[in-house]
């Protein structure tokens, strides 16, 4: 099963205050239990959205409408991601709430979503094949 941990963005983190050494030394030490592990399969931090783009659909079947940042939603937006594999969801909660406040200020917040497998989006199994696929070559180092 793979779950993504989707950190929050905060006001902080979208005016591009950075994490304090002490909060990364940590997140790093986090990863590497990950990776220890064997369950880690990502790990990133985003950019604001000062200089995010968002592509979305008003009307269905129309044009995409493209909208630059930054945006004034912080609470919807995402400052980073961690995707892990694990065997159940309780271990996935588990590792989640090892994670250091990914701020460092006292208002991290995680949200941890479970990832739509093959099986769940179709029984034909070329299209499952196709699936696990693109996966894989997405995980490989170019």
């Amino acid at each position: 099963m793979r779950f993504m941990m989707i950190v929050k963005a905060t006001q902080d983190s979208e005016a591009g205050v950075m994490p304090s050494q002490e909060l990364v030394d940590a997140m790093m030490k986090y990863n590497e239990e990950l990776m220890k592990a064997g369950v880690l399969l990502a790990a990133e931090g985003l950019h604001s959205s000062a200089g995010a783009i968002r592509i979305s659909y008003p009307e269905a079947g129309g044009k995409p409408k493209i909208i630059d940042g930054p945006f004034t939603e912080t609470k919807e937006l995402i400052a980073g991601f961690t995707l892990i594999e694990v065997k159940s969801r309780e271990e996935a909660i588990e590792w989640a709430k090892r994670m250091p406040d990914p701020h460092g200020f006292g208002e991290g917040v995680i949200e941890l979503r479970q990832v739509i497998e093959p099986p769940e989006l179709t029984q034909d199994p070329e299209s499952q094949a196709m699936h696990v696929l693109v996966r894989d070559l997405g995980q490989q180092k170019i």
